[in-house]
């Protein structure tokens, strides 16, 4: 049958299943706007407050259900708008098809009105994106864009459609998309050989596991493999729930806020395995000195992250839970119990701790655990509260951490909050927030009261860009340029006056109960919880450092 460019547009979304697009109109892509006003009973729109919030909710939708999410704008600025929001879903490897409208084909290149080039800014952040200047290749295009966004390593992909491409005629024809098959093609015999020839001749191997394993829903995979190789676990900020976080084997994240366990035990391994993790500088310290005793063997789905960052010993290319599967068939049960015991007694020396006198982030996110029971989405903006919410809230299952972790986007998580509640509406879902991030994008407060998507913001109010202030403090001789946010900002009247309820708590005895209410009431809510401007996240690495060399609050004071 016959169509325009936008009734295929929608066909096209019906085709790959999508349920809730995010975005913002504007005139150029009116005729797709004026389609899913048609199709609305199939395809729900969720009108945010600014665009980035619609990349924000696209990639939190995603991260939550592991389906691709769609967010769309019109021309120019909108279109830019979306740039922040298609970096950080590249970064962390999001599926996501971004589509967005230009000016027609005979407008191109002649500076018109809102035109932009946004193939041409996004193609470094994006897996590939398409500019469609003709009609009869769009359904064709769109079927790609998702198949790619999905397929092997997940990312973003953009297709940007001229105005005049959305009015023009085609023939449409359904086309049933055909499942993503794991990529396995790369994995080898030989491969898999020599990773269990290091495995069964390491006497004190280490497992150490980032978010490729949460993509690849190898949760199963990776808990026997463990269970096999009878190793210590640790994890990135990606890889949270991809192994039980209160399983006894598990030590905490590794890094510059990992804990003194995995950060110690990664330095004494004699084998690292380190499965869907990119060593990002965060997590090695001083590359040179990481795992300086340990033979590394990676297994990855991405060719071009082996040796990239650390150099490797041995690798194994491909889908992780296929990896794991084929290495689960043939490795016989280890046993370490000695090393094992040592990192126990590690984890016994070096918990987390923190000030019991005062309301802190972590006795909040402690007691949020307890409330929810640990079965909640957590969702976080960047900072402090970002690594207190990796470290004091446990996470037992894949998907129920989602933060920025390559890009570090500040004002991503209350929509990535609101895409992560329209994804799991069964589910309890929670943003975790400093006072400077909620600034960013606080404006999506009102999406969510708009539609009553009953989210949770909880802010960590500390009057400060607490993260950047720790660093200059510790480093920059207490000079505090321009971190201090000492105005008259009230975040509750601000809720309140987007249509949320809000509570402001002060104190440790208000935790528990404002935490039940705001649960119960089941509708938008923002909890503004004033903390102490100098409260730090301990322990660190301090830039360029090793990270053996890790401190605590208690070390820098014996130092000093």
């Amino acid at each position: 049958m016959e169509l325009t460019g936008a009734q295929i547009v929608i066909e096209c979304l019906k085709e790959q299943g999508v349920d809730t697009v995010f975005g913002y109109p504007g005139g150029t892509i009116l005729n797709i706007y004026d389609e899913l006003y048609k199709h609305s009973n199939e395809i729900k729109h969720i009108l945010t407050s600014h665009e980035q919030g619609a990349s924000h909710a696209a990639d939190g939708y995603a991260r939550a259900t592991g389906k691709v999410g769609v967010c769309m704008a019109t021309s120019g600025p909108g279109s830019t708008n979306l740039v922040t929001g298609i970096a950080t879903a590249y970064m962390d490897s999001v599926p996501m098809v971004a589509i967005t409208a230009n000016v027609a084909v005979n407008l191109l290149g002649r500076d018109s009105f809102q035109e932009i080039d946004i193939a041409g800014i996004t193609m470094p952040i994006t897996k590939h994106n398409y500019i469609v200047r003709d009609v009869s290749k769009l359904a064709e295009t769109i079927r790609n864009a998702f198949r790619i966004a999905a397929s092997g390593r997940p990312g973003p992909v953009l297709v940007d459609i001229t105005k005049d491409v959305t009015a023009a005629k085609a023939v449409y024809n359904k086309v049933v998309p055909e499942p993503i098959q794991r990529k396995t093609d790369e994995i080898t015999e030989d491969d898999i050989k020599k990773a269990i020839g290091l495995i069964t001749k390491s006497k004190k191997p280490f497992i150490f596991v980032g978010g490729g394993a949460v993509i690849s829903e190898a949760h199963d995979e990776l808990k026997e493999f463990v269970d096999k190789v009878d190793a210590p676990v640790a994890d990135t900020l990606m890889g949270k729930g991809a192994y039980d976080g209160t399983d006894s084997r598990y030590t905490g994240m590794l890094g510059m806020h990992g804990t003194k366990t995995s950060n110690l035990g990664v330095t004494e391994c004699d084998l690292l395995i380190t499965i869907g993790a990119r060593f990002s500088d965060r997590v090695t310290g001083n590359a040179k000195k990481f795992a300086r005793h340990a033979k590394i063997l990676q297994i990855d789905i991405d060719p071009a992250e082996i040796n990239k960052n650390v150099v490797t010993h041995s690798s194994v290319i491909g889908d992780i839970k296929e990896v794991l599967k084929r290495l689960n068939e043939k490795l016989s049960k280890q046993n370490h119990k000695e090393w094992i015991a040592h990192i126990m007694d590690l984890k016994e020396k070096h918990p987390l701790r923190y000030n019991q006198d005062t309301l802190t982030g972590p006795y909040i996110l402690e007691k949020l655990y307890e409330v929810t029971k640990g079965d909640a989405i957590i969702t976080t903006e960047v900072g402090q509260h970002q690594m207190w919410s990796a470290q004091f809230y446990q996470y037992k299952m894949p998907r129920t951490f989602i933060t920025s972790g390559g890009l570090g986007t500040m004002g991503y998580g209350l929509g990535a909050c609101i895409g992560a509640k329209v994804g799991s509406p069964d589910k309890t879902v929670i943003n975790i927030s400093g006072d400077g991030c909620f600034r960013m994008n606080m404006n999506e407060i009102a999406t969510a009261t708009r539609y009553n998507i009953p989210i949770i913001e909880i802010i960590f109010n500390n009057h400060v860009l607490g993260m950047v202030r720790q660093w200059q403090t510790l480093f920059y001789d207490q000079r505090y340029s321009n971190t201090n946010l000492t105005d008259k900002v009230d975040f509750v009247k601000l809720a309140e006056a987007m249509g949320a309820k809000a509570y402001r708590i002060h104190s440790k005895d208000e935790v528990e109960s404002v935490l039940k209410e705001a649960i119960a009431l089941n509708e938008p809510v923002l909890i503004d919880c004033i903390i102490d401007s100098d409260d730090k996240v301990w322990p660190m690495v301090a830039p360029g450092a090793a990270i053996d060399e890790v401190f605590s609050e208690e070390d820098l004071k014996n130092r000093q």
